[in-house]
């Protein structure tokens, strides 16, 4: 049977390779914070979410414990989410700013948004062995995702985790590893990586990732989509 992207969500959506995740993941659903409860939880592995023409992937840590494991959309829900999708509408690759649940309309355009880790860790932390049983499913990902040729990696763990999935997948990755920071720029197989500081609050309340910064980025990935695209 040939692969696909439903074939795939699906089985992400069954995984249960990490017992440390599955407990923690449906542990995190069974009991929410006050603000959330009486709220169904997703409290499974998250797909990839976006437009599956998409020329500008984008490729994160995880969900977050009560973001997209509660929602069950990467990078919906939580503060990150909401500066993440705000930078997308503001560059033309997400019809509307906000993400809040599966059903509000949002729609991206151009851009395809997964994760190096598809069950939210303890503490933001999946073990090596965690990440790698993972990363069949991200380098299946960029199989399907035929048109993809910009990747932004949101974080040093994204930039990681997305090379290794390249070198799975047999493509050319420099040797050594190209480091990690915001605004590098690498060419790994048929991709440029564009590195982003992640969005978390760490980064967005310190001012250590501002919206220009982070618009620049997008801008760079657009344009460089474009030209790797043209004949």
């Amino acid at each position: 049977m040939a692969d696909s992207l439903e074939r795939l969500t699906a089985e992400i959506v069954r995984c249960e390779r990490c017992p440390r995740l599955v407990e923690w993941r449906e542990q995190t659903a069974a009991n929410p914070p006050r603000r959330y409860r009486g709220e169904e939880y997703w409290g499974r592995p998250l797909p990839g979410f976006g437009d599956p023409d998409a020329r500008v992937l984008l490729v994160g840590l995880a969900p977050a414990a009560h973001g997209g494991n509660r929602t069950g959309r990467m990078f919906t829900g939580d503060r990150s989410g909401d500066w993440l999708y705000a930078a997308l509408h503001r560059a033309g690759l997400a019809n509307q700013a906000l993400s809040e649940h599966r059903s509000d309309g949002l729609r991206l355009a151009d851009a395809y948004i997964t994760a190096v880790n598809r069950c939210p860790p303890p503490a933001n932390k999946p073990t090596p062995a965690e990440r790698d049983n993972c990363l069949p499913f991200l380098a299946r990902e960029l199989a399907l995702l035929e048109r993809a040729r910009v990747i932004v990696t949101l974080g040093s763990y994204g930039w990681d985790g997305t090379l290794l999935a390249l070198r799975e997948r047999g493509d050319a990755v420099p040797r050594p590893k190209p480091r990690f920071g915001h605004g590098a720029e690498v060419i790994a197989g048929p991709y440029t990586l564009l590195g982003c500081y992640h969005p978390s609050q760490q980064n967005t309340f310190t001012g250590r990732l501002t919206e220009p910064m982070m618009d620049a980025v997008f801008a760079r990935a657009r344009d460089l989509a474009r030209r790797r695209a043209e004949p």
